[in-house]
């Protein structure tokens, strides 16, 4: 594609870099047909090749546009466009640039600002999400009785929330027997309030395997901010995350950094391209990404323990976007499952969002819902006992259409390898074998 930025612009590392993936597009539109807002509202601007066009025409004018920020705005950022595209278009580079052009350069209106800076604030500091919830338990039962953004966020409320985990307190967690690895995790900001028990099941997986586990002091990723355009916020985040990281790599040298959130892997991944100018960051930043590993990737290569418990279970396997064409690794978590004798389904449209991303059921809910119940009628009608995925977001927002429960895949490998069933399949299914073994005790230690 020819591009026509005034050379001025091309001052700026983003504006150049958006130059090169503009000019990689050649239009072919192959991406269109695998883009959820483009199969569902079917308007060339909310397919990838639409928004490439506006966003070349917002860094050629340097102007944003009502148009630009309307379906920018739309787009999830799966990335099912990066998976399809044949000339190799880095999409999300390119509509990460957009959103922090839009941040900086687009006064919305009040209540809007409003909401997302709470959201921003909010949402990653897992105190003050935990009292945000806290407060607004009363109101779950009106949640259908308010329109639009408020009423999305009310029906995301959980009924109750668990208390916090020992897990995700700063420490170190030695590994059982002879270690085999050293690695440090991520608790999330969102995990460790919601579903704490995806946190606590990776620490006994990963003990029973041999590895000694590393709980940084760290809250979150950077990113929800990041993706909503708030670059300056989710760069003072991710830099306490790589500096803690870099912290317990320096004390003693990590074998991988694992994270269980997908959502929160393929931005940690991609560290090292957003601080590639940061003089004081760019080279921990860099090593933190060449150590981030999903789960599911570390797990596979490591070897997972032996399956103690005989299960007679149909899973659906939910690939979150964000490990499906973030990462290209749906296929590792899914073999994990039937290795360890679980019957693994794959639905109908597997490759389409479910409409959760990030922040995106808050600030879009009426084309989130949609993607919603489409996915958890397809899950649904695989016939299975449960759905299995690999990332909160996509967990809480299936979990809350579906007939059936949702899990973390690795509460699943946990639970086969010999720790305790996963809470969500309390009736479910027709595992044998259920006798709940001793829990991992509480390790003490600084990290």
């Amino acid at each position: 594609m020819e591009t026509r930025i005034p050379p001025e612009r091309l001052q700026d590392p983003d504006v150049r870099e958006s130059e090169r993936i503009l000019r990689t597009c050649v239009h072919c539109g192959f991406c269109t047909a695998t883009c959820p807002t483009y199969v569902l509202l079917g308007n060339e601007l909310d397919g990838p090749r639409g928004r490439i066009y506006l966003i070349k025409r917002m860094l050629e004018e340097g102007r944003v546009t009502e148009a630009v920020v309307r379906h920018v705005d739309r787009c999830l950022s799966c990335l099912s466009c990066m998976t399809t595209c044949p000339s190799g278009v880095h999409y999300m580079h390119l509509v990460d640039h957009a959103r922090a052009v839009i941040e900086r350069d687009w006064r919305r209106p009040w209540p809007e600002r409003l909401l997302r800076a709470f959201v921003a604030t909010v949402l990653p500091d897992p105190r003050l999400f935990r009292l945000a919830l806290l407060a607004g338990l009363p109101l779950r039962p009106l949640a259908r009785l308010w329109p639009g953004r408020l009423g999305a966020m009310l029906r995301q409320q959980p009924a109750r929330l668990p208390p916090p985990s020992w897990v995700d307190r700063p420490q170190t967690i030695p590994a059982r027997g002879r270690r085999v690895a050293r690695v440090a995790v991520l608790p999330g900001c969102a995990q460790q309030v919601l579903a704490p028990e995806i946190n606590e099941a990776t620490v006994r997986l990963l003990h029973r395997m041999g590895v000694e586990v590393v709980v940084p002091p760290i809250r979150c990723c950077g990113a929800l901010t990041h993706h909503m355009g708030r670059s300056r916020a989710a760069h003072r985040t991710a830099a306490r995350a790589i500096r803690a990281w870099m912290a317990a790599h320096r004390r003693e040298p990590l074998d991988a950094i694992v994270v269980n959130a997908t959502g929160c892997g393929t931005p940690v991944k991609d560290y090292g391209f957003v601080f590639r100018e940061d003089p004081e960051l760019a080279e921990d930043a860099a090593t933190v990404s060449r150590l981030a590993r999903d789960l599911g990737e570390f797990v596979a290569a490591l070897g997972s323990p032996p399956a103690v418990r005989d299960v007679d279970l149909a899973v659906a396997w939910h690939a979150p976007c964000s490990l499906q064409h973030g990462q290209r690794l749906a296929h590792l978590p899914r073999r994990l499952l039937a290795d360890a004798g679980f019957l693994v389904r794959e639905p109908a449209e597997a490759h389409l969002c479910c409409g959760s991303a990030g922040t995106y059921s808050i600030f879009q809910p009426q084309i989130s819902e949609r993607l919603q119940r489409r996915k958890a009628e397809r899950l649904a009608a695989t016939g299975a006992d449960l759905v299995a995925t690999a990332n909160i977001g996509c967990l809480l927002h299936i979990r809350a259409a579906s007939p059936l429960p949702v899990v973390h895949w690795v509460e699943l490998l946990d639970w086969v390898s010999g720790g305790p069933r996963p809470p969500a399949l309390a009736d479910a299914g027709r595992g044998r074998g259920d006798a709940t073994p001793r829990r991992l005790p509480e390790p003490m230690g600084a990290g």
